[in-house]
């Protein structure tokens, strides 16, 4: 064992995984306390498996959530943005971006079969998928005639603004879902979810286009960083 010279708190940069105390090894720690007690870090380290010279897995994990400002912003990191990081070569960056979107699945499935009644609904479905987003999305939940999720559909993605989408990009998925009634959203990378003058505009024509076509729009979420708008809520719909 490597002395500690800054006293009886292990510092990890003074030892290898295989040095720490049982105690202190992600995967010992998580068969001992549960997996709910490892810090993001510790999580990380373990799919990570080792480190590189002069770092070990869990000093490599916290400059990675450092490097991607926490797991919101790793969660929608590219394998290109993955690969570019020192330290993570080919394999690594594969099983993150892999575990990580197993993770973005579960969290949609599981809400698969839950009956749509409110906004908070959408932002809790939605959240993993937008959250770190630097562009805008523009989408559509579809629904059953029992207000259940069908679908999540992506119509558009990149764009300073939505003002030149047109009808048919936003409800071919609905016709071909068959659905009852479809949930407009998209995301503001600013963090702010407050409605711009377009975003009032666009939604405005499709609920004019919608009630031609006997498809319901229930409501048009905008996702913030921590809050969201609903134009139902706030009576624009």
């Amino acid at each position: 064992m490597k002395n500690n010279k800054r006293g009886s708190v292990p510092f990890y940069s003074f030892y290898t995984i295989k040095e720490l105390p049982e105690t202190d090894r992600p995967r010992e720690k998580l068969l001992r306390f549960g997996v709910e007690n490892l810090t993001d870090s510790e999580l990380l380290a373990i799919l990570l498996r080792t480190g590189v010279k002069g770092k070990n897995a869990i000093e490599l994990a916290r400059e990675v959530l450092n490097c991607f400002n926490g797991l919101s912003g790793l969660l929608n990191a590219s394998i290109k943005e993955l690969l570019s990081f020192k330290g993570l070569g080919k394999t690594k960056a594969i099983t993150l971006i892999a575990a990580l979107e197993l993770g973005k699945r579960v969290t949609f499935f599981r809400d698969f079969s839950t009956k749509i009644t409110s906004p908070e609904n959408v932002f809790k479905i939605l959240l993993a998928k937008q959250i770190g987003l630097k562009v805008e999305v523009f989408g559509l939940l579809t629904l059953n005639s029992k207000g259940k999720l069908i679908s999540i559909h992506e119509v558009t993605k990149g764009g300073s603004n939505f003002t030149s989408i047109t009808p048919k990009e936003v409800f071919y998925p609905a016709i071909k879902d068959m659905a009852e009634a479809v949930i407009l959203f998209h995301n503001h990378p600013s963090g702010d979810p407050t409605p711009s003058k377009e975003d009032i505009e666009i939604t405005q024509k499709l609920l004019e286009c919608a009630s031609f076509l006997d498809i319901e729009i229930l409501d048009h979420v905008i996702l913030g960083k921590d809050s969201f708008f609903s134009f139902k809520k706030e009576g624009l719909l």
